[in-house]
């Protein structure tokens, strides 16, 4: 009988060891995360809008109920457009479901031209439209000349909240408006100094480079201009893109033709060029990257070690580019918070390929869109004569997925964003209407492409 107790109490004991072994080894010290759901960039949506004029999108934001809006310039007064006349230009805002579906469409702007650049979230629900105005009518105040920056900030709805326009006599181009963490916001562009006769620099004012700079303005939580700054030198400067630092400061960047002045270290005919700034606008240091020939970014990102990537094409093939693959390449720089370069990468085929966007995905991955006219290198085929292009790379830059979209004719991307439920969304503009390309409306129509 002893040994009978001492035998059902051993595998007893053993019984809940083995347990404890096999629960031990499904777990680990930390606690248990779902692993980030894999994007093969195949498609699984594509959707045109416009009517019978020329339609292009620039921009693409997801709402808070799962829908995207998405905002560009429309010069149609027919067809999905249906709140304006006339042949100029306005911002077009359309709000559309996960399917494609339109729920709300809005123009805004005067009876000249204005042109859209970028929508951006702010922390009441609403959101910033970016771009720049001819007009001083309609929904827009006022007019300094030629060309202003337009800032709209709009409700979820749609409606206006408020509206700002900033600029001098000349050409006064703004592409991105963001809130910033002090609950005021942050405008980057280029404007004509020649024009503004040395104004608009609020810690020297009357200093004068050259034809364009990059011009940052950081206004109050109620629209209202704190401070102005810009930089460049005696050629053309103009920044597409700019964002927060952890410290509060700004990065603006985007494309310099100068070599002189704010720009000390010039690579070549046009160059990347990155300008660092405090939270007050002080300038803390500027940085060029690229070759001999010409290369133009058109978009960063902070990426989640602390460092930056700077995106566009590239013509060179020397100093910083040195693995070009073709006429012009997707060219993605890596740079750490003093302008120190990591790492450099060419993407492409033999002719011309480039980048407009990137967007750091929660498993640190990067998606990138874009156009193409390859067919060879990293690109496996060629629809027209220019493609959509949408390429994933990891942290290090390695391409892992990629896909070309479009018809015969041109297709163009300006913004890709990965939705919540883990798809990419991607708009543009399209002309054909074959192949990929469904419908064509007009000229040229919003291109919305849903992958999975």
């Amino acid at each position: 009988m002893p040994n009978s107790k001492l035998s059902r109490l051993n595998v007893a004991i053993l019984s809940l060891s083995f347990s404890l072994l096999v629960s031990s080894c499904g777990k680990d010290d930390g606690p248990q995360t779902e692993p980030e759901p894999e994007i093969s960039v195949e498609v699984e949506l594509i959707k045109t809008y416009g009517g019978s004029g020329i339609d292009e999108a620039v921009s693409v934001v997801e709402a808070a109920d799962g829908s995207y809006l998405i905002l560009g310039t429309t010069r149609s007064s027919d067809g999905d457009i249906t709140d304006r006349s006339g042949n100029d230009s306005d911002f077009w805002l359309l709000k559309v479901s996960k399917e494609g579906t339109i729920i709300w469409s809005k123009t805004y702007g005067g009876s000249d031209d204005e042109n859209a650049a970028r929508i951006t979230k702010t922390n009441d629900g609403g959101f910033l439209l970016t771009g720049y105005t001819s007009s001083s009518d309609g929904d827009i105040n006022f007019n300094a000349g030629f060309q202003d920056y337009w800032i709209v900030k709009i409700n979820a709805s749609g409606t206006i909240m408020w509206e700002k326009t900033f600029g001098f006599s000349g050409s006064d181009q703004a592409f991105k408006a963001f809130q910033t963490s002090d609950g005021g916001y942050f405008i980057t562009g280029y404007f004509d100094v020649s024009a503004s006769g040395g104004a608009g620099n609020d810690f020297q004012k009357g200093a004068k480079h050259g034809v364009g700079e990059y011009w940052g303005i950081k206004l109050n939580a109620n629209g209202s201009t704190s401070w102005r700054r810009y930089f460049g030198g005696s050629n053309n400067d103009r920044s597409y893109d700019a964002l927060e630092t952890a410290d509060g400061g700004f990065l603006m960047t985007g494309t310099s033709e100068s070599d002189d002045f704010d720009k000390t270290d010039p690579k070549g005919s046009y160059d990347y060029w990155a300008v660092r700034l405090t939270a007050d606008g002080t300038l803390l240091w500027t940085k060029s990257f690229g070759g001999d020939e010409i290369d133009n970014s058109y978009a960063s990102v902070k990426t989640d070690d602390g460092n930056y990537i700077m995106v566009g094409d590239s013509r060179s093939s020397d100093q910083d580019v040195t693995n070009p693959r073709g006429n012009a390449d997707a060219w993605l720089v890596k740079f750490d918070d003093n302008g120190n370069k990591i790492w450099q990468k060419s993407y492409g085929g033999s002719l011309f390929d480039t980048a407009h966007s990137i967007v750091l995905r929660n498993n640190g991955d990067y998606i990138l869109s874009g156009h193409s006219r390859s067919s060879d290198g990293d690109l496996q085929e060629n629809n027209g004569l220019n493609d959509v292009w949408v390429f994933i790379i990891d942290k290090d830059g390695n391409l892992k997925f990629q896909n070309s979209i479009g018809g015969s004719n041109i297709e163009f991307a300006s913004e890709a964003i990965e939705t919540t439920d883990n798809k990419i969304v991607v708009v543009g503009n399209s002309e054909s209407n074959d192949l990929d390309i469904p419908l064509n409306k007009g000229s040229k129509d919003f291109l919305m492409i849903k992958l999975k």
